[in-house]
């Protein structure tokens, strides 16, 4: 079952429930994607007024990236789903089983693959909110800081999901890239995302 195409109401009762899927991934795409659609709604709010008329093409073009962007986030609740499959799958297998070790190391990596995409969507996402919050409507900044806020608890969300499979890895080279990867995500779009937080907050006097 895809929980995007469910209501709200129901994708939060499934993710508290005992059901092992959407899980912390599925709920790191969902908050990223909307946090981008917030950093959209400030684009949609700021295209067609004569007062942003000189950043009319820059922001047409963010929107349509961003509108990409939030569908490939929601593509990932399930995709986590996916992923998550044959790790669940490969703990089952007996532990005399001899296949068992090199059927668990790859369904781990394949477990980290969605969560690491997310992260590169979030860090994306924040790039265009960095954007939208210089440039678009005023009228509309709390909501780029808003988009900003989410968009980094989606990429740091995504990256414990990434941590926790890496962390058993026995090829250590590859957990290494992986961790390496995602720190250096968390480090520039978390602090990228702190600036924008800032700013916005700093406009309101605080």
């Amino acid at each position: 079952m895809d929980m995007t195409l469910e209501s709200c109401r129901t994708f939060v009762d499934v993710l508290a429930s005992s059901a092992p899927a959407p899980g912390g991934g599925g709920a790191a795409a969902l908050v990223g994607a909307i946090g981008t659609a917030l950093g959209n709604m400030v684009g949609s709010l700021t295209v067609g007024k004569k007062k942003y008329a000189d950043v009319e093409e820059e922001i047409l073009t963010l929107k349509a990236k961003c509108d990409a962007l939030q569908k490939e986030l929601l593509d990932q609740v399930e995709a986590d789903d996916r992923g998550f499959v044959p790790l669940a799958k490969a703990y089952g297998i007996p532990k005399d089983d001899p296949n068992r070790d090199a059927i668990l190391e790859e369904a781990t990596v394949t477990a980290c693959a969605v969560p690491m995409h997310i992260m590169e969507l979030c860090a994306e996402a924040i790039d265009y909110v960095a954007v939208f919050a210089a440039k678009g409507s005023r009228l509309a900044v709390s909501d780029a800081g808003c988009a900003a806020v989410c968009c980094k608890a989606a990429l740091q969300a995504a990256s414990l999901n990434v941590f926790i499979n890496t962390k058993s890895l026995k090829n250590r080279a590859v957990a290494d890239e992986m961790n390496a990867k995602a720190n250096a995500m968390l480090a520039a779009s978390c602090a990228k995302a702190d600036e924008i937080f800032n700013t916005v907050t700093a406009s309101f006097g605080q």
